[in-house]
């Protein structure tokens, strides 16, 4: 099976207006297509920015909107799968919003859709509603592709959640702040090393509203090294998954063999 070659695109885009960031989008597809990857992945909230605050209620939109419809084309124009995040409109509930994220394949058509299941802050709180499921896993080039969403990364019952359903790739948007560069420096790597698959980790970078995204989005392999690096700036970096390194890294690697479950039942009691 040949390497997945993915894009991260790290950048903030412009705070409050889609169809800029749709454009962003676009470019950034072209970019990654004519590089040779087959999927791109973009940060955390990224159709909208992430400082919307009040704006929420006119930016966010319900999972197959029209600026789902949009990014379906994108992928599709260009011939690459495109992971990205968005505020996202309950049709059933009102007034319920979600920090999602959405997969689409190359061909346009739907993968996954995710909502944050841990929220960060009192921002989040404030205006999303989390989300219930904490494994959404796809199909993409013979890669069992999970999604999560930065501060769901920081749990390692999560990875480990998703490395026991059989994730190969774990796509994380992400809005990282200062002074957390302990996260993709350090925790990422880890996740991705303790639990034996890859992770790509695409985050925002700069001020926007009362927040400084720190950048240092990664793709981390399951030997503990980033393939993929980038800086504190706006960049699009590159990095291959490779399911060669995969599985000689499982081969020797025995942390997911070695579980003695029956040890860990306190991780999921309630009093602890």
């Amino acid at each position: 099976m040949p390497a997945l070659r993915t894009a991260l695109l790290q950048s903030s885009g412009q705070l409050g207006d889609v169809a800029a960031n749709l454009k962003l989008l676009d470019e950034a597809a072209a970019r990654a297509a004519a590089a040779g990857a087959g999927l791109l992945v973009a940060p955390e909230l990224f159709l909208t920015g992430y400082a919307i605050g009040a704006d929420i209620a006119r930016l966010a939109e319900p999972a197959d909107g029209p600026s789902a419809r949009a990014a379906a084309g994108i992928a599709a124009r260009h011939g690459l799968a495109v992971a990205y995040g968005y505020p996202e409109r309950d049709t059933e509930r009102h007034g319920v919003v979600y920090n999602a994220a959405r997969l689409v394949g190359a061909g346009g058509t739907l993968l996954a859709n995710y909502r944050k299941t841990h929220l960060f802050g009192d921002f989040e709180l404030r205006w999303f509603t989390p989300g219930d499921r904490s494994v959404v896993q796809a199909e993409l080039g013979g890669l069992t592709v999970g999604l999560m969403i930065c501060y769901d990364v920081e749990f390692p019952e999560n990875v480990r959640a998703q490395a026991l359903a059989g994730t190969d790739l774990l796509l994380v948007p992400t809005a990282l702040m200062h002074p957390a560069e302990i996260v993709p420096d350090a925790v990422v790597p880890v996740r991705a090393f303790e639990n034996q698959l890859y992770i790509a980790y695409a985050n925002r970078t700069g001020p926007e509203g009362d927040f400084e995204f720190v950048g240092r989005s990664a793709l981390a392999a399951p030997d503990g090294t980033a393939r993929a690096r980038a800086g504190q700036g706006e960049d699009l970096v590159f990095g291959d998954v490779d399911p060669d390194v995969l599985a000689a890294s499982r081969a020797l690697n025995p942390y997911l063999r070695d579980r003695r479950p029956g040890l860990y039942g306190a991780l999921t009691d309630d009093r602890t």
